[in-house]
């Protein structure tokens, strides 16, 4: 993947953790009934995704594995 799908993919994993994050802090409304989107879960999964595109992005500048780590 290159710089620029890397920037595009984060910028997008940020925005929906930010999102969902907000989201799932509202208080419930009994009125409306459940909440049928996880969104706590969502934002989880989203600021996962967005580490994971971090690291990727610090190997793109040049960043090296540990070199402790086996097979690095």
């Amino acid at each position: 993947m290159d710089l620029s799908t890397t920037l595009i993919l984060l910028a997008a994993a940020l925005a929906m953790t930010v999102f969902a994050g907000w989201r799932g802090a509202r208080p419930p409304d009994p009125w409306k009934g459940p909440r049928l989107i996880p969104w706590r879960f969502l934002m989880i999964g989203a600021a996962a995704l967005a580490l994971l595109l971090l690291v990727h992005l610090a190997t793109l500048f040049g960043a090296a594995r540990a070199p402790w780590i086996p097979g690095a």
